[in-house]
């Protein structure tokens, strides 16, 4: 399915259709069309998706989750930044920030807009039209969207929140629902198991 078939934003509990988009590989330095396909059944997919190259807070952000890059890769994830620049501008911007210098996860380019309106963060509008707003989206292994977390662009984000939230999401996908993860939950705290026991007692 092409995104410009795609009208609706994506909800939590939805499931990704089937995307194809160009991207800029900083390990080969080469340009690469990846497909959401390639990733089922076997990764977990963060789009981290932020208003523009070469800008003043984005570089702190990409670089904050450059640092953390091998923490997602020991969970199985795979981190898909995404802007509504070019190819060429993210191998631009690779090449002459220090900042950027260190990621190694595709930078995903998105010139149409059109993943920017699948998850609901392009800014069509106004001063910032064209760019998309801080979002960041948690797709599990069978594709279905699991937390959505978007943010006016004067605010940065968190990589090891980001992370908190993909071992929660992880843990409870791995324990079947059964058990749930309350505020602030860290691997290893207690967990919670719904049911009509625990009602009024927490």
């Amino acid at each position: 399915m092409e995104m410009e078939d795609y009208i609706e934003s994506l909800r939590i509990g939805d499931k990704l259709p089937e995307l194809t988009f160009a991207a800029y590989d900083p390990k080969k330095d080469v340009e690469v069309t990846l497909q959401t396909k390639d990733y089922l059944g076997k990764k977990w997919l963060i789009f981290f998706f932020y208003p523009a190259d070469f800008t003043f807070i984005c570089p702190t952000e990409l670089e904050e989750m450059a640092e953390h890059y091998a923490e997602f890769e020991k969970e199985g994830v795979e981190i898909l930044s995404v802007s509504t620049d070019t190819v060429f501008v993210h191998k631009a911007w690779h090449d002459h920030s220090d900042a950027i210098k260190k990621v190694k996860f595709p930078m995903v380019a998105d010139p149409t807009g059109n993943l920017s309106k699948l998850f609901n963060v392009y800014i069509a509008h106004g001063g910032d039209a064209g760019l998309a707003s801080r979002g960041t989206f948690i797709v599990d292994p069978e594709g279905m969207l699991k937390t959505i977390e978007i943010h006016d662009n004067s605010i940065g984000r968190s990589a090891k929140e980001t992370l908190r939230k993909l071992k929660a999401a992880k843990f409870v996908r791995d324990n079947g629902g059964v058990q749930v993860c309350p505020a602030a939950w860290e691997p290893g705290d207690d967990t919670l198991k719904p049911g009509m026991d625990l009602v009024g007692k927490i």
